[in-house]
């Protein structure tokens, strides 16, 4: 393993559980933009996976190499180089059947997931999907008390960061259009969430 190649444990724990959720969903997927690819290891470990489909990892320009570590090792024929993309800049002119992202929405500021669903509503081809992995609240309560703790670590390390709201993510949602049509539990109190556009 290159020195220089990033590696995140929740990455490894977490896989298995979103894989069973994507391969339910994206069996007629041919491109997916996966926002915020952070190491890479989802990209590679997906891609794999699922041969049919495009995946496109992107990230801040920070992140690319160690993104571009796991593709060059990992060698897939469907993984293109990772392209930077921060959601308040340019999105990309392509457009993709699928949207993935993990991780990221409590780590932005509200301003940021709003720009994330407007860039998301520009991307996304008619009946498309986009999965959300990560911790949400419902109804503006935890729904446990190590997402209360975490929620206290991230205010701490950014007062604009926070667990989200299902309720609120999900009017952004169908703002765009979308249709919230799947909402699994998964390991460590971490949901994941499936819309489908039907505007």
């Amino acid at each position: 393993m290159p020195a220089d190649k990033p590696v995140a444990p929740a990455c490894e724990r977490n896989q298995g559980p979103i894989l069973e959720v994507l391969q339910r969903h994206f069996g007629d997927t041919r491109r997916v933009l996966e926002i915020g690819s952070g190491t890479g290891q989802h990209a590679v470990h997906f891609a794999a996976a699922m041969p049919w489909l495009s995946w496109q990892s992107s990230d801040r320009a920070d992140n690319l190499p160690g993104i571009g570590c796991w593709l060059e090792e990992a060698a897939l024929a469907n993984t293109p180089p990772a392209i930077e993309l921060d959601v308040d800049g340019p999105w990309p002119r392509d457009t993709f059947d699928a949207a993935f992202t993990a991780n990221s929405l409590h780590i932005m500021g509200w301003l940021q997931v709003e720009a994330f669903f407007a860039g998301i509503g520009a991307v996304l081809d008619a009946g498309g999907l986009l999965v959300v992995y990560g911790p949400f609240n419902y109804g503006g309560a935890f729904t446990s008390d190590s997402n209360r703790a975490f929620e206290q670590w991230l205010k701490a390390r950014d007062p604009v960061s926070g667990i989200r709201d299902v309720e609120a993510v999900d009017a952004l949602a169908r703002g765009i259009g979308l249709v919230l049509v799947e909402d699994n539990a998964m390991p460590a109190n971490n949901r994941c969430l499936v819309w489908q556009r039907r505007d």
